[in-house]
């Protein structure tokens, strides 16, 4: 064409010989190759991301990103570079929690050393289910599962043996039973406010125990059981299986623990003297799902390396990956190369969306697991003070026309049997000028329930309102913080647990501006006093919140009255909250 000319590309004759030869060899190996740097330019400069992941699905995914360095991959010319942190999900999640000011139930403040990464992959989502409670404006769009791992009930497997297995299925009212009725079979547990597993088996046991006769003796029992053998870290709970075929040995170690098939499988490659058996309950308990969470408020340059990491995690490679370290792949199934153990399903249960960990249902069964666990494994010293003034006579419709008093009475009961003979408990009542002057009354004091739960629940029988009695409330939180504080354990949490329908309407008490300067003469930080104050109706929480500012502990409101025994336990399961959150 006129005017314009090819630019040719003149190639040395030995090289042309060469790629003559070159070509030969592929047609005749019947081979097909694609060279993609022939393709495509080599990346530049660097697109970086975090990834914080449990120590046992870590590696998988290092594996994996190191694959896409080799690789070069790139994102907008960009070489990936993926920085995969192993990092225990109660760290991650108590440093999320703490952007907001926040802590979770039994997790506490973070280690100081865990940051918050560019993606979260924790071994459950109900650590996305539990941090979206607490700070809803954390929740992350997608979390899509990329592992799958069944949570069992791991038995040494002499014991299981004795139990049928494998031949046999063992069902969770028999395990109960085996749990709270006898003495051989001893049971652990990873503390489940810490640990995903311990969590899905405490609320399969809890799901069991309710269903029962007598659901809360069931239910207390089966905690009391599990609390006993309960551990802080996986591996204490893993050492403490017999390490000795010797019949004395199994004997006296430990029989079962709810722990993933992964951990079964990683102890079994062990070679330990006992292998431990998986034993798959119906129905299954909540599996560990590794859901893939991009945290909100990364860069766009950040989410789009995270589509990119991703989608190499939905391939079959990492699938295999997942194999070799004892994970399953989202879809239940394992990859090449893994080791299954006896009796475990070929593909695992993975439950429809309206039965997943973040769906309502299950979160708000989560949190009740929870505030039951902690309230009745934590020791405590506690008074409880409740409110006697005659708005207390009000009846509650959506209690059946009982009065706010009794609905009170009735929780403060049912929490009492939640608490074991480890708690120290005292007991007062207030209005106005209910002892004399005074606007509060001693029924008993903070004393041991070992020696008076008999004469607590005496006394809570034989209370009834002031029907012409107004609330004392200032009066009363500032002589309650104060005995409290004068035989302060150190070995217990202490707290003072406030139960009123009312705001303070006492003319010849002292003022909120008082009361407040007061309490921040007195307070100690190295004597913390947990101040929870428990509403019932419509009460105006902003002084209220003050006050627990100084204090610590928290307001916690039942605006329908009958709603009064969820808050009591959700606010003593959080009585260890620090000063000033």
């Amino acid at each position: 064409m006129p005017g314009r000319h090819r630019n040719v590309r003149r190639i040395h004759p030995a090289l042309s010989a060469v790629a003559a030869v070159f070509a030969v060899a592929l047609v005749v190996s019947g081979a097909f190759i694609v060279y993609d740097q022939l393709a495509e330019p080599g990346c530049s400069g660097t697109a970086s991301l975090t990834v914080a992941a449990p120590a046992e699905i870590a590696p998988a995914l290092k594996d994996t990103a190191a694959a896409l360095s080799e690789q070069q991959a790139a994102v907008d010319g960009a070489c990936v570079a993926v920085d995969v942190v192993t990092a225990d999900p109660a760290d991650v999640a108590a440093a999320v929690a703490a952007l907001r000011g926040l802590s979770l139930t039994g997790v506490g403040q973070p280690n100081g050393s865990t940051q918050v990464p560019d993606v979260w992959i924790p071994d459950s989502a109900t650590w996305l289910a539990r941090v979206t409670a607490a700070a809803p404006n954390t929740a992350v769009q997608e979390a899509p599962s990329i592992a799958r791992s069944p949570v069992v009930v791991a038995m040494a497997e002499p014991a299981a043996k004795a139990l049928g297995w494998p031949n046999a299925k063992l069902t969770w009212p028999a395990l109960l039973q085996q749990m709270t009725s006898g003495t051989k079979l001893k049971v652990g547990i990873v503390e489940p406010t810490r640990d995903a597993a311990g969590l899905s088996g405490l609320l399969a046991l809890a799901s069991t125990a309710n269903a029962s006769a007598n659901a809360q003796a069931a239910t207390t029992g089966a905690l009391r059981t599990l609390a006993a053998g309960r551990s802080v870290l996986r591996q204490d709970v893993l050492a403490r299986f017999p390490r000795s075929t010797d019949p004395a040995a199994i004997a006296s170690a430990l029989g079962a623990a709810p722990l993933s098939e992964q951990a079964v499988i990683a102890y079994n490659a062990a070679k330990p003297p006992v292998p431990l058996a998986g034993l798959y309950l119906e129905p299954a308990p909540i599996a560990l799902d590794y859901p893939y969470a991009v945290m909100p408020g990364i860069d766009a340059d950040r989410q789009a390396v995270a589509s990119r990491f991703l989608e190499a995690l939905r391939e079959p490679a990492f699938r295999d990956r997942l194999a070799k370290v004892g994970l399953r792949g989202p879809d239940g199934s394992f990859g090449a190369g893994a080791t299954t153990p006896t009796g475990a399903p070929e593909v695992a249960q993975v439950p429809s969306p309206a039965a997943s960990p973040t769906a309502p249902a299950a979160t708000a069964a989560v949190d009740k697991v929870l505030s039951t666990w902690v309230a009745v494994t934590l020791p405590a010293r506690m008074l409880a003070v409740i409110d006697v003034s005659g708005s207390m006579l009000t009846r509650v419709a959506t209690a059946g026309g009982a009065t706010r008093a009794q609905i009170t009475l009735e929780a403060s009961r049912r929490g009492l049997g939640l608490f074991d003979e480890s708690w120290a408990v005292g007991l007062w009542t207030f209005s106005t000028e209910l002892d004399g002057a005074k606007d509060y009354k001693q029924l008993l004091p903070i004393g041991p329930l070992s020696s008076q739960r008999t004469r607590m629940l005496q006394a809570l029988g034989a209370i009834t309102p002031k029907p012409d009695g107004d609330t004392g409330l200032y009066d009363t939180i500032l002589a309650a913080y104060q005995t409290v504080q004068k035989d302060w354990d150190p070995g217990r949490v202490n707290s003072v647990v406030l139960m009123t329908d009312g705001d303070n309407d006492d003319d010849n008490g002292i003022s909120l501006e008082n009361l407040l300067a007061k309490l921040k003469d007195t307070a100690d930080p190295q004597r913390p006093i947990q101040m929870i104050i428990l509403t019932i109706g419509d009460v105006n929480a902003e002084p209220l919140q003050k006050i627990t500012k100084l204090t610590g502990g928290g307001v916690f409101s039942a605006k329908d009255p009958a709603k009064i025994g969820d808050v009591f336990l959700k606010a003593i399961s959080l009585r260890s909250a620090q000063p000033g959150s």
